[in-house]
């Protein structure tokens, strides 16, 4: 029987410091920062073979999620194109919007959950969550699932 190996999310500074430099090594060389691996460990700081022991198990939440489903919930306020605007966010980073489904505004404000494809995201997701979090008109937003 093969043992299939078990995951946890665990905030980024509760790590050695060596699984984060991993991390960033692998991102020097995915955004072309580095085109080596010799130079990306530099530049890192770790050496060549604490990468190579890492690197295949140590990756940033949103990379777990890339290319996959992930559930939104948002609070929005029930005003004339607030809803509008959130979309075009979604949209300009690249994620595909495949359900919507908005509650009937209550108190003036209304739960929108949208199923979203994230193969095509330009951006992490930490990323677009802090840009809706921040638009007006959006009281809160979160990731239900992914």
């Amino acid at each position: 029987m093969v043992k299939r190996p078990d995951y946890y999310i665990v905030e980024a500074q509760a790590l050695p410091e060596i699984f984060r430099k991993v991390v960033e090594a692998r991102r020097l060389l995915e955004t072309g920062e580095a085109e080596t691996v010799n130079q990306a460990v530099r530049l890192s700081g770790i050496s060549r073979s604490a990468f190579y022991k890492y690197k295949d198990t140590v990756r940033p939440f949103q990379d777990m999620l890339h290319g996959r489903i992930v559930t939104f919930q948002l609070m929005l306020k029930d005003q004339p194109g607030i809803l509008s605007h959130v979309l075009n966010l979604f949209a300009d980073s690249g994620a595909n919007i495949l359900t919507i489904n908005q509650g009937i505004p209550v108190s003036g404000c209304a739960v929108v959950t949208m199923n979203v494809e994230t193969s095509g995201l330009r951006c992490s997701l930490q990323a677009l969550l802090e840009r809706m979090q921040e638009a007006q008109g959006v009281l809160r937003g979160e990731i239900l699932a992914g």
